[in-house]
């Protein structure tokens, strides 16, 4: 972004949160997962362990039922940092992206990585 800045170029950072998209689903991600797992080195395999990999799954799982459908709050943002005369830095999309992943990015690393 300020990289840009030097060239006239005005850039917008939108930071959405989870949404229900062909990229969020856990059904393709799952298949899409178990694929490439079939193809690791058996050392990979014995490295990560089966239990990794289905254990990550069942945490998609689980996230999946907070993932937003209203795709709107995306392209709002979108809308606005396009048409405004004066667009933000950067758009939260979300109430995940808003209350959890921003204020996380403030966060001491040692402690964003607990959480």
């Amino acid at each position: 972004r300020l990289e840009m800045r030097h060239f006239g170029v005005k850039v917008c950072v939108i930071e959405p949160g989870y949404f229900k998209t062909m990229i969020t689903n856990v059904d393709n991600l799952e298949k899409n997962f178990y694929t490439s797992w079939q193809k690791l080195p058996e050392e990979i395999k014995t490295t990560y362990g089966e239990g990794y990999l289905k254990q990550f799954v069942a945490m998609l799982k689980l996230l999946q039922r907070t993932y937003n459908s209203d795709l709107s709050l995306v392209t709002n943002c979108m809308e606005h940092a396009l048409t405004s005369l004066h667009p933000r830095s950067r758009y939260s999309a979300g109430w995940d992206a808003k209350l959890l992943y921003l204020p996380l990015s403030y966060l001491p690393s040692a402690l964003s990585d607990a959480l």
